[in-house]
């Protein structure tokens, strides 16, 4: 099955097109530009943005895939959550395509595609467990098989990729603040203990996380003048943000005896994450695996591969399917 896949849930436009030989070609045309001036997504914008790129985006997946529509057999999209203007977009040209070319459609919850989208790279046996952090979600789920996700924790407050752009908005960084948070400790081999900022330790909910505090903290110390060097002061505010992802996901593992861990959303492509999480999951014995960098960011590949997997085995949506900004998945907490 040839499938078209449409993803815009946030401030992305992405397309793909996957089928048995995997991802043919996936495009995505970001918004950086237009959202960097104001230090975070306007919403009404975003969702004229899509607009603009929803078909330039499809056509250019297409050709990159040498096919046509004529070669589409089925047609899957993001319908939450998310920006309720900007998930529409996608979701009604998706709906457009299936009625006027008489093809299946189903819709993908966006939080599924990224627990997956490891496996558009390399086989993860079930279960595994996902940890999602982006920049509007920070939850840990055991991934049980396709469609079972079970949910360990989540944050209380901020999500940890909101708290990166927030803080770099604070240090008069740029646009996505995360990346450059990540690019100034980085590049300049900041000093992670230059500034102790507070890790968050919750009594109740074993596996959440909170990442109001550190943000406060940054704003205090940047109010009273801490002194610190820019690099520094990324460094170590990034390193507080990664021991608060890393500390509970590793006390899940233990507890539940998952042999793998899979970090995934836009925050997984932090290298000091990676290398954190890496590392202490191994010496833990644990496989720790992230996604490759295309597919950590907004993307319709992983869409298309969880709505690829749920067409084939027969599932179907109506084409009355409506966007949900606060579509849940899994349950527990």
């Amino acid at each position: 099955m040839r499938v078209l896949a449409i993803e815009t849930s946030c401030d992305d436009t992405a397309a793909a097109v996957l089928d048995d030989r995997g991802v043919r070609a996936s495009i995505v045309a970001s918004q950086d530009l237009v959202h960097g001036k104001y230090g975070g997504i306007v919403p009404e914008l975003a969702s004229r943005q899509h607009l603009l790129a929803i078909l330039p985006v499809i056509e250019r997946a297409l050709a990159d895939a040498a096919v046509t529509l004529d070669d589409i057999e089925a047609v899957t999209a993001t319908y939450g959550p998310g920006l309720v203007g900007s998930l529409l977009v996608g979701l009604q040209v998706a709906k457009g395509i299936a009625f006027d070319r008489g093809l299946p459609f189903v819709g993908v919850n966006h939080l599924e595609g990224h627990l997956l989208a490891i496996l558009l790279d390399r086989p993860v046996a079930f279960p595994y467990l996902g940890l999602l952090v982006s920049g509007g979600h920070t939850s840990l789920y055991l991934v049980e098989d396709l469609g079972r996700y079970r949910q360990l924790g989540r944050t209380r407050d901020d999500a940890a990729g909101e708290a990166f752009d927030k803080g770099a908005k604070m240090l008069g960084l740029g646009f996505p603040g995360g990346r450059e948070i990540d690019r100034r400790a980085a590049a300049a081999a900041g000093d992670r203990a230059a500034v102790r900022f507070p890790r968050a330790s919750l009594k109740r909910g074993l596996y959440d996380f909170s990442f109001s505090g550190v943000k406060t903290s940054l704003r205090q110390y940047l109010l009273d003048d801490g002194g610190a060097a820019l690099e520094d002061v990324c460094a170590s505010f990034q390193e507080a943000i990664v021991e608060m992802l890393v500390t509970p996901t590793l006390k899940a593992a233990r507890d539940l005896g998952a042999t793998t861990i899979v970090v995934s959303g836009g925050v997984s492509a932090n290298s000091r994450l990676r290398t954190v999480m890496t590392e202490a999951g191994a010496a833990a014995g644990f496989d720790v695996a992230f996604p490759r960098f295309a597919y950590c960011t907004d993307n319709a590949a992983m869409i298309g591969y969880a709505g690829r997997a749920r067409l084939l085995r027969g599932e179907r949506h109506d084409l009355t399917l409506n966007a949900s900004a606060t579509l849940p998945i899994g349950v527990g907490a």
